[in-house]
């Protein structure tokens, strides 16, 4: 997800990602890049909170956002001289077919070269029903003792002209995610960690773990191995 190029009109293309987690029909946004704000713009972005002050969930999308944009993110992602451009938590509802609705605690994070996503499941479905739900690609894993899936999925690239007009699609990259039980007992209910790169190019596993095993004990209602 590129940057408009300085000095760039007000129709000049804005790119965007969405990244569809097929196997849990999630959706998640980034996008790629602001207009360029001008010189002196280089304060690490706080949270920003303001759809889930009255969530009855028990996590915030405010608090996962305080735990996911900590201070030594860009160095667990491997890119010590960036940081965090925006960052915001809120609550994601969907609508199932019966007309049944569940909210989903999330937080967003961007940096120039990556952008991530924390949320939480509290329903009673275990990774391991997931990790069957996923299929043959998705690698069981263990995240500081508690059991885990790793898998990817495709981004959709989105392209709009601020001036107007209509947006236009195209393939984007990868997206590389951590579904991590909420206890070590799998007993229902999981985190997700989420990494994509805004150049489309695959994200580093690695530094999704290191993620994951920093940014997972500092929210609350985590449960110790």
């Amino acid at each position: 997800m590129s940057k408009p190029e300085k000095g760039m009109s007000a129709g000049a293309q804005a790119v965007a990602a969405v990244v569809v987690v097929g196997g849990l029909a999630l959706a998640l946004w980034a996008l790629g890049g602001t207009l360029d704000q001008g010189p002196g713009k280089s304060e690490p972005a706080t949270c920003e909170a303001a759809h889930d002050a009255k969530t009855p969930k028990s996590v915030t999308g405010a608090q996962l956002c305080t735990a996911l944009n900590r201070p030594d993110l860009p160095a667990l992602l491997g890119t010590p001289d960036e940081y965090a451009e925006t960052a915001n938590g809120n609550v994601s509802t969907m609508t199932s077919a019966d007309g049944g609705k569940t909210s989903t605690p999330e937080a967003d994070v961007d940096l120039k070269t990556y952008s991530l996503r924390l949320s939480l499941s509290d329903d009673d479905v275990p990774v391991a029903d997931m990790a069957a739900f996923l299929g043959a690609t998705a690698q069981r894993r263990t995240v500081l003792g508690h059991p885990a899936v790793l898998y990817s999925d495709r981004t959709i690239a989105l392209s709009f002209n601020l001036g107007g007009g209509k947006a236009s699609s195209g393939p984007g990259g990868v997206a590389r995610s951590l579904l991590v039980a909420r206890d070590a007992k799998d007993g229902g209910g999981f985190y997700e960690v989420s990494l994509w790169r805004q150049d489309f190019a695959t994200p580093d596993d690695a530094a999704l773990f290191r993620v994951a095993e920093k940014v997972l004990p500092t929210v609350p209602g985590w449960r110790e191995g």
